[in-house]
């Protein structure tokens, strides 16, 4: 990725506070409250002794504060304003050189009745971002729409990591929403200034926390009625972020009179981690929630990017080697029977493995021939259960920390069949499950046709509330798929024939960071997640090529 280079400053003096109010009567919206003690406080980001002014960047940090207020409204002496629910807001001036900026907050009560108060600042900007600029606006005008098409065009993760760890939307997952896809974003450049026209085609997807900004209410996102019309200004400056350098431009957009890109959640200031010519990929922290970061990809193809190459999607793998030579430890299933040095087999039905699964695991249910493994489930009376099948660990015989692991197979597609390529901890015997941690490179179920899902389980995220997200791949049980799972230190990362639709930033405190992990393969039968089991079941099969493992 090509680093925007900026240069980074701020700085900001307070000449004095002029403080009045103001009050306005109007009965017919009923009690009219002024709110009472308003405060204003400045405070510069980044000064320094050599910059008393700042340096360079132009952020001011401003908190208002009063009495009885239900919104605050910003004029920043720039021709930019923004409305700011909870008076807390981080601006960037962008005007080079030192300049002298009356900024007035206006507190808004009950009955229309307002307070407002004054400060001046005065800013050192010398930020400069024209190669963003021109990806913005195409040095003309440039239409944006949401990359529908792209995994994780809309995510959520901790706002101290870089990746949407929490959720990733999957290609045209909100297609049902009705009016998320329908935006379209126009920045256009005139003497310098960028301005924005954000089309919503009357209505906007808002976030659950927001609302009531729309006139709605519920437990969900939702579609509402919202008037995005006018023409705003964008200004560019220092994103200071918590973002490694090598994975954001370092500029952040920050959109007048409460602009917002496309999905609304409280907030006009978007990170800009990368920028092309027709692709874009933004971060953002909600109004409601510091301690979340959401995630926007956006296009310029209006068919949601479907046929764009610019989206991070493909893995550039940091562990080289496409063949069995190259493979650190592999199994190509070239004889006439299982390994069982290298795999064991667990047997029975164990409660229904936690999952209330049907079948009852054997010795009997896997097959190798003509270069393949196949695992057979079957519906048949086995040890008083309705079907059996097979599950097969490297347990104690292979285990590994970080690499790739690349799997290909052909999946079975019968309603109630539930196969699985997955890892567990080496200490799963000591500490148990989830303390263990388990990464399920892939989880297919026949009743969801083509719906693949990469999860991970670990304390505090298991269960229902695993870190999962799932992919689509065509001809699922016809044809055979690469299921790849990389694995580093700093990440893990999910990808069906080499495209990604899963990442997770690894860090300390997860059990991914300090054991091994061997390796199951299995097919379940119905279950929590199998769910019902076709009546007309009869047999189906996991034919895997090969397994291997690079590093």
């Amino acid at each position: 990725m090509k680093k925007t280079k900026y240069i980074l400053g701020l700085a900001l003096l307070s000449l004095g506070m002029i403080l009045y109010s103001c009050q306005e009567d109007d009965q017919e919206f009923g009690e009219v409250a002024a709110p009472t003690n308003l405060t204003l406080d400045a405070t510069v980001l980044n000064t320094s002794d050599e910059f008393p002014n700042g340096d360079g960047s132009g952020l001011v940090s401003f908190e208002a504060n009063a009495e009885g207020a239900i919104t605050y409204e910003y004029f920043y002496g720039d021709n930019t304003s923004e409305v700011v629910p909870s008076g807390d807001v981080e601006y960037g001036f962008k005007n080079t050189g030192t300049h002298e900026y009356v900024v007035t907050v206006v507190a808004r009560g009950t009955g229309g009745a307002s307070t407002s108060a004054s400060t001046t600042v005065t800013v050192f900007s010398a930020f400069e971002d024209p190669e963003t600029q021109n990806y913005l606006t195409g040095g003309a005008s440039k239409t944006w729409y949401v990359a529908a098409a792209l995994p994780a065009h809309l995510g959520v993760g901790p706002s101290t990591t870089a990746t949407p760890d929490y959720y990733a939307a999957a290609p045209f997952e909100k297609e049902s929403v009705g009016c998320f896809y329908d935006d379209a974003i126009i920045f256009s450049e005139n003497g310098g200034s960028i301005s924005f026209v954000h089309d919503n085609m009357g209505a906007t997807f808002f976030n659950v926390d927001f609302l009531s900004v729309g006139g709605g209410g519920g437990g969900e996102d939702q579609c509402l009625g919202f008037d995005t019309s006018g023409t705003k200004t964008v200004n560019l400056s220092s994103a200071g972020s918590i973002v490694p350098e090598d994975q954001t431009t370092g500029t952040q957009m920050i959109i007048s009179d409460g602009g917002f890109m496309s999905y609304y959640i409280g907030t006009n200031v978007y990170e800009i981690l990368e920028i092309t010519e027709d692709y874009m990929h933004v971060r953002a922290i909600p109004g409601s929630n510091a301690e979340l970061a959401w995630y926007l990809k956006f296009t310029t193809d209006p068919d949601g990017g479907g046929g764009a190459g610019s989206g991070p999607t493909e893995l550039e793998t940091e562990f080289p080697g496409d063949s069995v030579e190259e493979a650190f430890w592999s199994q190509e299933f070239d004889g006439s029977s299982l390994d069982t040095s290298i795999w064991n087999y667990e047997i029975g039905n164990n409660n229904g493995w936690g999952n209330g699964e049907a079948q009852y695991y054997t010795d009997q249910n896997t097959e190798v021939s003509n270069g393949t493994l196949k695992i057979n489930a079957i519906a048949e009376e086995t040890n008083g259960y309705n079907y059996s099948s097979a599950r097969i660990t490297t347990q104690d015989n292979f285990e590994f920390q970080y690499g790739r692991i690349e799997v290909r197979a052909k999946l079975p597609s019968a309603g109630g069949t539930w196969p699985a390529i997955w890892m567990l901890g080496e200490n799963f015997d000591t500490v148990g499950w989830p303390t263990t941690g388990e990464i399920d490179i892939m989880e297919h179920v026949g009743n969801n046709l083509g719906e693949v899902l990469g999860t991970l389980h670990f304390p505090g995220n298991s269960a229902g509330d695993a870190v999962s997200q799932g992919t689509t791949v065509e001809n699922v049980a016809t044809e055979f798929h690469n299921y790849t799972m990389e694995w580093t230190e700093d990440h893990i990362v999910f990808a069906v024939d080499n495209e990604i639709f899963h990442e997770f930033t690894n860090m300390a405190g997860t059990p991914f960071v300090d054991h091994e992990f061997f390796l199951i393969l299995n097919v379940a039968m119905g279950g929590t997640l199998g769910g019902t089991i076709d009546p007309a079941f009869t047999q189906d099969t996991m034919e895997i090529d090969y397994v291997r493992v690079y590093q």
